[in-house]
């Protein structure tokens, strides 16, 4: 696992811990590689929850599929961002969504009873360990309620806007890209490609918005 001593610069689990007590950290937690092509599944709906996943390259999809095979992009994991956490920590008895790998990704997957349970090796870090995947949980639930505030506008302006707004504010200018493509967009706001495509496109001609594939540029004029 040496060769990856570097991530924990990306991984908010990790902050705060030294580089020279990672490894033994992570040893502690049982921790396993695992590699995945893209659109492989990394664990689908209904499966048992074992392990947290910590994205080490790549990017994962969170999505949700109904009987009739329609997908729903709940949300991407990035680099250093863990995924399944939620639902091993609850202890439920499967999952209820699926993680597929969005390209080809690496991952890295923890024993969460070790993370929440303290041993003599990791006595000296492991408060801040519990600690950070507190922060982490809390994170994701902020997430998920900034979702909801977008996708239940009426129209596929306002949900545009909505979530386009707030990703100008993240990142404090008005010129910034976002982690989805356009079908990926379509999907996390629950809305057709050629609407939100159609839609975009009026909103440029509007004086709104400027893009160009996953870079937006908003404008004056958001008050329309």
């Amino acid at each position: 696992m040496k060769e990856n001593l570097d991530f924990n610069n990306k991984c908010l689990l990790f902050a705060g811990i030294l580089e020279r007590d990672l490894e033994a950290l992570l040893s502690c937690l049982s921790a396993r590689k695992k590699r995945y092509g893209k659109g492989d599944f990394i664990f689908s709906e209904g499966e048992r929850p074992a392990r947290v996943g910590l994205v080490l390259s790549g990017a994962v999809h969170i999505l949700k599929e109904d009987v009739w095979g329609n997908q729903n992009v709940l949300t991407k994991i990035g680099e250093g961002d863990l995924f399944g956490e939620a639902v091993v920590c609850s202890g439920a008895e499967e999952f209820p969504v699926s993680a597929v790998a969005a390209k080809d990704t690496q991952a890295l997957f923890l024993d969460y009873r070790r993370i929440i349970t303290s041993c003599s090796s990791a006595c000296a870090f492991h408060s801040r360990l519990i600690e950070n995947m507190l922060g982490i949980l809390a994170g994701k639930n902020m997430g998920l309620l900034s979702k909801m505030e977008h996708i239940t506008k009426r129209t596929t302006r306002e949900k545009l806007l909505s979530y386009l707004s707030e990703q100008s504010k993240q990142r404090g200018e008005n010129a910034f890209d976002i982690p989805f493509n356009r079908q990926e967009l379509a999907d996390y706001l629950s809305v057709e490609r050629s609407a939100l495509s159609a839609e975009l496109s009026k909103m440029q001609a509007d004086g709104l918005v400027e893009f160009r594939k996953n870079h937006f540029k908003l404008l004056e004029g958001m008050d329309q």
